[in-house]
């Protein structure tokens, strides 16, 4: 029987480069890989469903599936994780701490991008600045024309307004015509732009905390697999999830060869043996069970934020033969 013939799209990362270079196979599938950035994929993916098995944001996925109307079907292979203290930039000339934020304007390039979920989270349960509590001005990091991926109806508590026409967030943020900044990539700035820096002078220092205090390390995107696919070939996403667990596995048997360093950047063994003292020696696992507690807690946040009608559950975004798997 021939294989299925499936678009694949992902970013380059060392946890995806296996299935890129075809050293780990999709079981029954011949892939056709693309390594795209996540913006290019996730607005071909939501607005016209272009690839069989792709990267997605985890926030446009919970939207969609709240909503009855989510392309694909999910596959908990979570390939982009971050602590978000660091998304959070500020006026360091006006804002001292979390809790001046409360009144005053944030930037955002989408307000329900992923990591600006979880960096409202933070927030909220450790320093009670609510989402209510700020006014929400949409618009492009670079470029001011940037269009929201998918059309959402925000609560009347949630102030959201465009930027000015022709600015970007990032430049708006260096005038001072906003107080904050918040974005899975930093403000594109001029080299030396005075008074602008990140809310947690030592963003790792408070990701640690927050870590030893919840357990809880964000997720970022899913893997999902086109739901007309999944129908048709319902062994598919556990296939998918299978090769997406084999490539990350060589991924940190790469890394953990401290025979000649594969990343490009020093101390890079000594902070993968402190990520496993700190986080334990599955620090980025895959599957439902062990990410259990982060999806729930990021679904509650997802809906009390406006987002979603009501709390979706990890069983409604990820297919079924992805919730358990065969042991020995």
């Amino acid at each position: 029987m021939s294989k299925l013939k499936l678009s694949v799209a992902v970013g380059p990362y060392d946890r995806t480069r296996a299935l890129i270079d075809g050293t780990v196979q999709i079981d029954g599938v011949d892939p056709v890989c693309m390594t795209l950035s996540p913006e290019e994929i996730f607005f071909r993916a939501f607005r016209n469903a272009e690839f069989d098995i792709c990267e997605l944001s985890l926030s446009s996925s919970t939207v969609k599936t709240a909503m009855g109307n989510f392309p694909y079907v999910g596959v908990p292979a979570f390939v982009s994780r971050a602590f978000r203290h660091t998304s959070l930039y500020v006026r360091t000339d006006r804002i001292k701490k979390p809790q001046d934020l409360k009144g005053k304007k944030i930037g955002l390039p989408e307000y329900q991008l992923t990591a600006n979920v979880w960096a409202r989270a933070l927030l909220q349960d450790d320093f009670g600045v609510k989402p209510s509590d700020v006014t929400w001005v949409r618009g492009g990091i670079e470029d001011a024309d940037r269009p929201e991926k998918i059309a959402l109806k925000l609560p009347p508590e949630i102030k959201l307004e465009a930027a000015p026409e022709g600015k970007s967030i990032s430049r708006l943020l260096a005038e001072g015509a906003i107080d904050g900044f918040m974005a899975p990539r930093p403000p594109s700035l001029p080299a030396g732009t005075p008074n602008v820096g990140w809310l947690f002078p030592d963003p790792v220092a408070a990701a640690k905390d927050y870590f030893k205090r919840t357990g809880i390390f964000p997720i970022m995107h899913i893997v999902g697999v086109r739901r007309e696919l999944a129908e048709q070939h319902p062994w598919l996403p556990g296939a998918v999830l299978k090769a997406f667990e084999q490539a990350k596995a060589r991924a940190l048997e790469s890394l953990s060869d401290t025979s000649a360093t594969k990343v490009t950047l020093p101390f890079v063994e000594e902070r993968l043996t402190e990520a496993r003292q700190t986080m334990g020696e599955d620090f980025w696992s895959y599957g439902v069970g062990a990410n259990r507690k982060t999806l729930e807690t990021f679904f509650q946040h997802h809906h009390s934020q406006g987002l979603s009608p009501r709390v979706v559950k990890p069983e409604e975004l990820f297919h079924p033969s992805t919730l358990e798997s065969f042991k020995l």
